[in-house]
């Protein structure tokens, strides 16, 4: 097992979490191997026709879908878009859905991804092992077939980061005895809602997530998290107009740009809220060139003309903090 530099964000199946794929460039997208939750009629086939990521690779996990739904066709349908799939295990699928699993890894690149959750799926050593084992073996996969996510949910302040923290420690003992493909962490600190956060100002929310990971210190260990949202996944949430909001990485925090300045209107909103983050200490001295996303922010500065829409929104602050993780992570 060796660290490749690579990162896997684990996304949403949405327009937004896409085009920032879409618009990776070719050394970002070497490096990196997209984790997509599908949901219920999320119409990810279709949009991948539209916003092929290009990175070529994509991780699937069907964990919030019905046993029925086969990975093989999914496998198959993903082939025929010219990408490959790399399916996720969990833990509490059953043994014919991990089978299918399975046969859609060998259908390409026979690779799969471990979600373990340790929190909840097993509490000491031997129960992991135990796990792992019966994943293994219904896939009729290797360990050296497998990256290993370790997922630690969500970290939801300063206290319970040292928990996790330390949660993570013990697993990577665990880990270490098994040749993976590859180890990484996974947390995420995006709260949930946003709602109730000021307007008209930038407010930081810290990436307690990237802090746990640097604290470990552990070679080898590669770096997942949850991109711009959070980990916890609000179902049936009424849909509501939302203001025009980025979600800006920097080193130690996101910085919270929601903005309600500037009147009804969407376009000048948009335009206030660019022209007031351009213009900050959060925007980084490579400018519009950082990133797909900082160009198009950078745009929408100069002109009051094409807003965008919360899909929009979520691309440039996807596609933003996508080359941030990248910069800051070490090469392979």
């Amino acid at each position: 097992m060796a660290f490749d530099g690579a990162y896997l964000p684990i996304l949403r199946p949405r327009r937004g979490e896409l085009t920032a794929l879409a618009h990776l460039t070719a050394e970002e997208a070497g490096r990196v191997t997209p984790i997509v939750e599908l949901e219920p009629d999320s119409g990810l086939l279709t949009m991948l026709r539209e916003l092929r990521p290009r990175t070529g690779t994509m991780a699937v996990d069907f964990g919030q879908l019905p046993e029925i739904d086969a990975p093989e066709l999914f496998a198959g349908r993903m082939a025929g878009l010219g990408l490959t799939l790399i399916p996720v295990l969990r833990p509490d699928e059953s043994g014919p859905r991990l089978a299918a699993h399975g046969r859609a890894a060998r259908m390409h690149r026979r690779r799969a991804v471990l979600r373990l959750r340790p929190h909840a799926d097993a509490g000491n050593p031997a129960e992991a092992d135990a796990v792992t084992e019966r994943l293994l073996r219904a896939s009729t996969l290797d360990p050296d077939d497998v990256d290993l996510l370790i997922d630690l949910a969500e970290t939801a302040c300063s206290a319970h980061a040292t928990e996790v923290e330390d949660r993570a420690r013990r697993v990577l003992r665990w880990a270490r005895a098994t040749p993976w493909r590859s180890i990484s962490v996974a947390s995420g600190a995006m709260p949930p809602n946003l709602d109730d956060l000021p307007t008209d100002r930038p407010v930081a929310v810290g990436r307690l997530d990237a802090r746990i990971w640097a604290r470990l210190g552990e070679p080898g260990v590669g770096y997942a998290d949850y991109g711009v949202t959070s980990p916890v996944r609000r179902h049936g949430v009424q849909h509501h107009r939302q203001l025009p909001t980025l979600r800006y990485t920097t080193e130690s925090d996101w910085w919270i740009y929601r903005w309600a300045r500037r009147g009804g209107r969407s376009d000048d909103r948009c335009h206030d809220l660019c022209r007031t983050l351009v213009t900050s200490p959060q925007w980084p001295a490579a400018g519009a060139r950082f990133s797909w996303g900082d160009a198009e922010i950078a745009r929408r500065a100069r002109t009051a003309r094409g807003a965008g829409s919360s899909a929009s929104w979520i691309a440039w602050s996807t596609s933003h903090h996508i080359a941030h993780v990248l910069r800051a992570l070490p090469g392979p």
